[in-house]
């Protein structure tokens, strides 16, 4: 059996670092239906976006291995707020009394089943809170491993480019396409964004059904916020 390169070992030890960071409860704050309601400034931020039944709520699941956290549905556009998540200090609190991360699960873009009325204020919410919001670090923006990139991908990495948000790319439902097509995809993902300024030149495909990729995101969220 070959040795390990040192490269395998340091990445290994990211992700077990990951897996520990997540192990920790996590419980839901708030929705967050304008930016009024917005909670104080405190922890370190990421975000999900995604078009509508990309999976983020999912995600959000698999990575804090709570089921039924985030509230999943097969109707797109059942997110509605901005759902915060946080972990629970327990008893003793945190050292400085606030939580080192916040993970925040936005609505999802390109369908809802809603008036547009309702939709566009939705979308007003989303790009006011990424343009404005200190505390965020990073938004990972997941694309159906399926069908790629679509339209309305590049029209919100447009904006996030424009408003100097960084950004990384998650594919979900890896597991519902083969290995070749997949190496495929990541390939070509990585290509379509390389000379995007804002995004981060690595991407993560996973699977919340599987398992797969979620300590590699673990560990990507991790090196995020300064903690990897």
């Amino acid at each position: 059996m070959p040795e390990a390169s040192p490269e395998e070992i340091e990445r290994a030890a990211r992700k077990g670092k990951a897996r520990k960071f997540f192990a920790a409860e996590w419980i839901f704050v708030r929705g967050v239906p304008a930016m009024k309601f917005l909670p104080p400034l405190g922890p370190d931020e990421v975000a999900f976006a995604g078009r509508s039944n990309v999976g983020k709520s999912s995600l959000i699941n698999a990575l804090t291995a709570k089921r039924g956290l985030a509230r999943t549905s097969n109707t797109p556009g059942r997110t509605q707020e901005l759902n915060f998540f946080v972990q629970d200090g327990g008893e003793e609190g945190f050292e400085d009394g606030i939580p080192p991360l916040a993970l925040v699960d936005m609505p999802g873009y390109g369908f809802a089943k809603a008036p547009k009325d309702v939709v566009d204020s939705w979308t007003k919410l989303v790009f006011s809170y990424l343009q404005g919001r200190a505390t965020l670090r990073r938004v990972y923006v997941l694309i159906d491993a399926r069908h790629g990139l679509k339209k309305n991908d590049e029209e919100v990495l447009d904006l996030l480019d424009k408003a100097a948000v960084s950004y990384q790319l998650v594919l979900t439902k890896a597991d519902k396409i083969k290995p070749p097509a997949l190496v495929k995809l990541q390939a070509a993902t990585l290509k379509a964004i390389e000379k995007r300024p804002a995004a981060f030149p690595e991407i993560v495909a996973t699977s919340s059904e599987k398992g797969t990729g979620v300590d590699d995101l673990k560990a990507a969220i991790l090196f995020a916020i300064g903690r990897g």
